[in-house]
């Protein structure tokens, strides 16, 4: 299946706000595995359901990455 995937850094600095977010299109067989094989030192990998796609929030030494994976049509 062909996912529109948006990769929402999340950047907690006080002196930068700003968010770093890729976006890209991708076939992707296996989300779950997909994800894991992007963040293998990841501390923690929530799951979220969505309509049509999944969301994981990723942590890895205490910063968040979100993905959001969107079915593509």
């Amino acid at each position: 299946m062909i996912y529109e995937i948006i990769k929402d850094i999340k950047n907690s600095c006080s002196n930068n706000q700003m968010r770093d977010i890729f976006i890209q299109e991708e076939e992707i067989a296996d989300p779950e595995l997909w994800i894991r094989k992007k963040e293998p030192k990841a501390d923690q990998i929530i799951r979220e359901e969505m309509d049509h796609g999944v969301r994981y929030h990723v942590t890895v030494a205490g910063m968040t990455t979100v993905y959001t994976l969107t079915e593509a049509e």
